[in-house]
Order: structure tokens, then C-alpha cells, then sequence
């Protein structure tokens, strides 16, 4: 899978029986080309699996013009966006309690996780808009129109209300780990 983690949105995703660079690979030229990348900084963070740090991958990702990031060895929170989502996979009601029967079997549960995920699940960590909603920019009005709900809901009921409305804005920059990031390196990036 290939997680914005702007907007948490999956927007790329693959089931096969072995992973391989190769197929990492042709994940990310399809991910690249899905979503229109070309020519936008962009980084790929990943684990420090071999299909991740393979030399095909690692020229895929240099002809799309992205830059590899790599989970630091024994740090378990490197990539606390990956690891919500698949949390939130596991979570599922509908989550297999046994093994797939078949390649394809494995492959249509994917696909129907990903549609209700990106485009179902309102997403905790960004006020409870989906995915796709902040993914394609509709989020903003989304949550000024909740926000002028919730003021006049505590205008018509201050009793109810001990504090504020709950803050509705997104940040406007997301980082994998802020309290890591260096000066210098937001210089390389730019």
C-alpha cells in the first residue's frame, strides 16, 4: 500500500503471493501516474524490507524524481501513519479470522477495505472527514460548515457547552516525525 500521509489516503495498492522490487516498482510507476506526480518533491518512507531497498526500486523511485526514506532500525513508531492504517484494517468487523483461499479472494478484500476506507471512514486524525475528502480539497468546507454547526448549536444551548467549540482546522503540513526534522534537511527538500 501507499499511503498519502497528508491526507491518509491510499492511493496505491497491490496483492501478490511474494513481494519483490519489481513489484514495488510497478507500484509506485502506477501510483506516480495515477495520481499525476510527476515532477513534485515528494518522498517514499518506508521499512527496510528488501522490495523497498532493492536497485530496481531504488531507479524507479530516481526516475520519478522521489526520494527514499527508510525506518530507522528498532524504532517501532518510525511510521505511525502505516501503522494506524493497518490497525484500522485490522479493526474491521469484516477482518479475515482465517487465510485467504485464493490470490483473488485476497486481492477483492483489499479493494473493498481501500474503497470504504478512503472514501467511508471518517478519519479521527483529520476531524472526521474521509480520506478522499482531504485528499481532493473538499475538506476545508467541509469542516467550516461543522464548525458554524457547532456555534450555533452552543448559541441555542450555552448550558450545555462548559468550554469552546471543538477546533475544526487542519494543519496545513504533515511530517512523519517533526521533532526529527533538521533545518538543513527542509533546505534539500525544497
Amino acid at each position: 500500500m501507499v499511503l498519502d500521509i497528508f491526507s491518509r489516503k491510499v492511493v496505491g495498492h497491490e496483492v501478490h503471493v511474494a513481494e519483490s522490487a519489481e513489484l514495488a516498482s510497478r507500484l509506485m510507476r502506477r501510483t506516480s501516474l495515477a495520481e499525476g506526480l510527476a515532477g513534485r518533491p515528494l518522498v517514499l518512507h518506508s521499512d527496510n524490507g528488501s522490495a523497498m531497498k532493492g536497485a530496481t526500486m531504488l531507479a524507479t523511485l530516481e526516475q520519478l524524481g522521489v526520494a527514499p526514506s527508510f525506518s530507522r532500525p528498532r524504532v517501532s513508531n518510525d511510521n505511525a501513519y502505516a501503522e494506524s492504517l493497518f490497525k484500522t484494517c485490522k479493526y474491521r468487523p469484516d477482518y479475515p479470522n482465517k487465510p485467504f483461499g485464493s490470490l483473488e479472494e485476497a486481492q477483492a478484500w483489499t479493494q473493498k477495505f481501500v474503497r470504504w476506507y478512503n472514501h467511508d471512514h471518517k478519519h479521527s486524525g483529520l476531524k472526521f472527514v474521509t480520506p478522499a475528502q482531504r485528499h481532493c480539497g473538499q475538506d476545508a468546507a467541509i469542516l467550516k460548515l461543522r464548525e458554524q454547526v457547532y456555534h450555533e448549536a452552543r448559541k441555542r444551548n450555552p448550558q450545555r457547552w462548559s468550554q469552546g467549540t471543538r477546533n475544526w482546522e487542519l494543519d496545513d503540513q504533515v511530517w512523519l516525525n517533526p521533532e526529527r526534522i533538521r533545518p538543513e534537511a527542509l533546505q534539500q527538500a525544497a
